[in-house]
């Protein structure tokens, strides 16, 4: 019978914790994002860093909202995401996150991505970047797209980005684009046994960078305002390693590392039916690593394992 008062019954109203996060959960990445900052405070010691200067970039493929939700209650602010599909679906159920793409980006899911994210880190081309160009002036005027510019260091035929010498030939026009901001290189650093063997990498794009960014006259064929260019010219952000590597990554200068699975904890998965499940490395798109075990639901005393 309804209630005479008018008043809707106790039964009927909402839970209001229904959508709070887990305790257990939110005190678990507590837990992680506590011993990843102080591995991030150890390698900014040894190489005269501040810690202030390096943003954690929480890899969050395949975790759900739920979790996500916890993760963002115990401090990981900074979300990372290698498919447009993926965060579409998460970015409305986790308010509050900042949002990253991080894996590559095909030319036609480009107006989602802009849409949705808050930086573009794989910018992998000059067509690429003018589509951005164009669709940020459209989606978002008067505020430029922040993106990173990546590059492959390595000449790895799996993996995309600009070549470094394409790269310094491109970027004179690429700075001129109105409606993006140009704050860095992204890499993704080689599959190595150790972490000491993707040094070289992570010294290679902070040299390419401050190559790059070495006073320069602006080339007399663009007609935009040189000090305009100047002012928006390529920033210093450097976006390179991950779990196994981050320590090494921050010692060559990295001010963003992406980290997954020393947040989360392994992430296995099949493709196809009858595959078997496997981890993919964070932020590299289909490269398949070791073969692993079962995935901790969260990792609460995580070792700096890859991704």
């Amino acid at each position: 019978m309804p209630d005479p008062s008018g008043l809707p019954d106790a039964a009927d109203l909402p839970d209001p914790a229904a959508d709070l996060p887990d305790p257990a959960l939110v005190a678990g990445f507590v837990a992680a994002r506590v011993h990843v900052l102080a591995a991030i405070a150890d390698a900014c010691a040894r190489s005269g860093r501040d810690p202030a200067g390096v943003t954690l970039v929480a890899v969050s493929k395949t975790v759900d909202a739920a979790q996500l939700r916890a993760a963002l209650a115990a401090g990981l602010t900074t979300l990372g995401e290698n498919r447009v599909q993926e965060a579409e679906r998460k970015v409305p159920a986790v308010p509050g996150g900042r949002w990253h793409l991080i894996g590559p980006l095909q030319a036609n899911k480009a107006r989602r991505a802009v849409a949705i994210f808050d930086v573009i880190e794989s910018v992998d081309s000059v067509a690429l970047a003018v589509r951005l160009d164009r669709l940020s002036g459209e989606l978002r005027p008067g505020r430029p797209l922040p993106i990173l510019l990546q590059v492959n260091v390595d000449a790895d035929s799996a993996k995309a980005g600009f070549k470094p010498d394409d790269l310094a030939a491109a970027l004179p026009a690429l700075v001129f684009l109105p409606n993006l901001e140009l704050r860095g290189l992204m890499t993704v650093g080689r599959f190595v046994a150790t972490a000491e063997e993707a040094r070289s990498t992570f010294h290679t794009l902070r040299a390419l960078s401050e190559r790059l960014r070495a006073p320069a006259p602006p080339p007399a064929r663009v007609s935009a305002d040189p000090a305009t260019a100047s002012a928006r010219g390529l920033g210093p952000a450097l976006s390179m390693g991950m779990s196994d590597d981050y320590p090494v990554a921050i010692e060559e200068g990295a001010t963003l590392v992406r980290v997954g699975r020393a947040l989360f904890g392994e992430r296995p998965h099949a493709h196809v039916v009858g595959e078997r499940p496997h981890a993919h490395v964070d932020g590299v798109a289909h490269v398949h690593a070791r073969e692993v075990g079962p995935a901790p639901r969260l990792a609460p005393a995580p070792a700096a394992d890859r991704a």
